[in-house]
């Protein structure tokens, strides 16, 4: 107990982002385990009476999502921007503690011809949008801090809930989200985008194809030095008085992977974990910190002798079908961006860094439906070009035949893009969502379980069963499609609703009535035009409803 207290500081806040300080450290301060032959055992909460699991979660269809963004620092402007370009979607709210930058962040709807979105701000700005009726999505891209208590507010307002990475900080926060999620029968879904990058999706469609055979290790990584932008992370004035920056002094009070989801997501996904097979026991080690003490010592000018995190961590995890998975964090080091992400299996090999590769002998390459142009080819070395090039061709992801040529547009990679046009597309088709609240769960644990883990001696520690007992329900890992029929019936009133409400913003000049409340001199003023300008608003919703639904009254 007096260690847990000793470490549940507040976590400061994301750069560019102003909320009250939460706490979100990575060590729950109500975690019991024990001890079983020489395993730590972290002891579970049980379901709650009536209480049943969303494996394959669906919710009725919704035909245009009305979201909400709650965080517009550094990642929400993108998000905004992505879902301005995602027909079928109409952005409700904006919210961030700055009011500034959720007003600035409108000019990207103004862009778009989309309608305005209502503006809401301070420190429970998002505790009344999450109140709002007509709202599908909260998308949550706030600070560390916040992910967890304005996911928990969406959550606990009936509202089907997104959170960027980490989703949650520690066992406790997943717990919760896992009951809201069960008891609401609302999706939570990690924004893991990782999952979405052209080599992953191609080398999960390569796995479910058999190319690799079974594949029986799997390595994932987020390693990229923050050496040009730990000043720029925010400093929180309530309680950084050192001014380290919000990242950095989460490493300082903090020990474990605290940032495993961009590697753990794409592998675990081609393990199909808790579809089928489910992490059961992990040991965790760190280097001794050298490159975060040293910032710390020289920003502060004093001595840093209680630095959590080792500028290296390695956590090693057994499933229980005998799977092996390494997953590694460093921030801190020189070294080039790595996510690793390499696949060994009984049939073959594939790995993304430092150059996509994939390593096949003649036979499985002719067995996988890809005809050799060498005839020495062997899994000794990497497929040559054509080869290779032909392999991808024949394996191209479904997802980026769909969503690829425009999220290569949209920057990042695209891999923001086709994250949430999925989303999207599974929410107005009715369908699960690819990443559920128990991938949240696992792909999160990492950060106390590995701190347990080091802290007593690198022990074993045993992964929860987050999905207490149904980790067998479901067979393999699966994207789902609605039938080619409905999903263009859905797209097309998509399309129709967005063009419909473009075309509504421009004929009732929405954004000059917009401008004119914003800018009315008085209060008398103000009235008037805002009068003018929510007439023109429900101008604009009905437009749009009757362009997709006719007949139907909104």
């Amino acid at each position: 107990m007096k260690m847990i207290k000793h470490f549940a500081l507040a976590l400061s806040l994301a750069m560019g982002l102003g909320f009250q300080s939460v706490s979100a450290q990575s060590l729950s301060p109500n975690t019991k385990w024990h001890w079983n032959e020489g395993t730590i055992v972290v002891d579970s909460p049980e379901r709650a009476p009536g209480q049943t699991h969303v494996l394959n979660l669906t919710a009725p269809k919704i035909q245009t999502v009305r979201v909400a963004f709650v965080g517009l620092g550094m990642r929400g402007p993108g998000a905004v921007n992505r879902f301005c370009h995602i027909p079928g979607v109409e952005i409700v709210a904006l919210c961030d503690y700055e009011a500034a930058r959720a007003e600035g962040c409108q000019k990207m709807l103004r862009n778009a011809g989309l309608k305005p979105a209502d503006i809401y701000s301070g420190e429970n700005g998002y505790v009344e949008l999450c109140k709002r009726p007509d709202i599908d999505l909260v998308y949550v891209a706030t600070d560390w801090d916040h992910h967890f208590p304005v996911a928990k507010c969406a959550l606990e307002n009936g509202k089907h809930t997104a959170i960027e990475v980490p989703s949650a900080m520690n066992l406790d926060q997943c717990w919760q989200l896992i009951d809201l999620s069960e008891k609401t029968r609302k999706h939570c879904m990690i924004l893991e985008n990782c999952c979405y990058d052209y080599y992953e999706l191609n080398a999960l469609a390569m796995t479910q194809a058999g190319v690799f055979g079974e594949v029986l290790r799997a390595e994932g990584a987020y390693i990229h030095n923050l050496d040009d932008f730990w000043d720029w992370y925010w400093k929180n004035p309530s309680n950084d008085p050192e001014k380290l920056g919000w990242r950095m002094k989460y490493n300082k009070e903090n020990r474990g992977d605290v940032y495993a989801t961009h590697g753990l997501g794409p592998v675990a996904q081609c393990l199909n974990i808790h579809r089928g097979d489910r992490f059961t026991t992990l040991v965790a080690m760190d280097t001794k910190s050298v490159h975060g003490k040293e910032y710390v010592e020289k920003k502060t000018g004093k001595p840093c002798n209680d630095f959590r995190n080792g500028d290296h961590t390695t956590t090693l995890m057994r499933t229980a079908d005998g799977k092996v998975v390494e997953i590694q964090h460093n921030v801190m080091n020189p070294q080039p961006y790595n996510r690793l992400f390499k696949l060994t299996g009984t049939k073959g090999y594939a790995t993304k860094y430092p150059s996509e590769a994939i390593a096949l002998d003649k036979s499985q390459l002719t067995a996988s439906g890809v005809e050799p142009q060498v005839d020495n080819l062997s899994s000794h070395g990497f497929l040559p070009d054509a080869e290779y090039q032909a392999l991808m061709k024949k394996y191209e992801h479904p997802i980026i035949k769909k969503y690829g040529e425009v999220g290569r547009e949209m920057g990042h990679g695209g891999m923001d893009y086709m994250m949430d046009a999925r989303m999207v597309y599974c929410l107005q088709n009715g369908l699960p969502l690819d990443m559920d609240v128990y991938d949240l769960a696992e792909w999160c644990c990492l950060a106390e379980l590995g701190s347990l883990s080091m802290d007593h001696n690198c022990a074993a520690v045993e992964f929860p069963d987050f999905t207490r007992g149904h980790w067998q329900d479901v067979k393999g890992f699966k994207h789902a499609y609605a039938p080619a029929e409905e999903e263009k019936a859905v797209e097309d009133k998509a399309k129709a609703y967005t063009a419909a409400q473009k075309e509504a913003v421009a004929k009732n000049k929405v954004w000059d009535l917009y401008d004119a409340y914003k800018n009315a001199a008085d209060d008398k003023a103000k009235a008037k035009a805002k009068k003018a300008y929510d007439k023109a608003v429900a101008a604009v919703r009905a437009a749009s409803c009757k362009a997709c639904c006719p007949g139907k009254k909104k």
